[in-house]
């Protein structure tokens, strides 16, 4: 799962990446920022937790991502089955661009959880 985080951050833009289980433990990170890893962990749980019920209000369908845009920076954060692919970037990257990579990324951690034998750390 590093190998997958240390490529999506070789993106222009990216600053950082975890994958953070939906109870908020970290999974694997690398964090390139003055955040902490726990605590971004903890706020991505929490901000999915809280956007699934109301999504679950509205409709049926699930929860792909979410992008929280801040003045110094944005938050992506996506699905990825066993947890949640957090990713911080700079305020002004091209959203398009980060996106893409994180579905990249998400279809790759997908891909790696399904050959990896239960129960295994990457």
């Amino acid at each position: 799962m590093h190998e997958i985080l240390e490529e999506l951050n070789k993106t222009s833009g990216v600053n950082g990446s975890m994958i953070v289980g939906k109870d908020g433990i970290v999974i694997a990170a690398d964090m390139r920022t003055q955040l902490q890893d726990e605590e971004v962990g903890a706020l991505a749980a929490s901000i999915i937790s809280t956007v699934q019920k109301s999504m679950s209000r509205l409709s049926d369908d699930a929860l792909k991502q979410v992008t929280v845009e801040a003045s110094n920076g944005k938050l992506f954060l996506t699905d990825v089955g066993i947890g949640i692919l957090a990713v911080t970037t700079d305020p002004q990257v091209n959203v398009g661009l980060i996106r893409l990579e994180v579905k990249n990324a998400a279809e790759k951690v997908n891909l790696a959880q399904k050959r990896s034998p239960a129960g295994q750390k990457q």
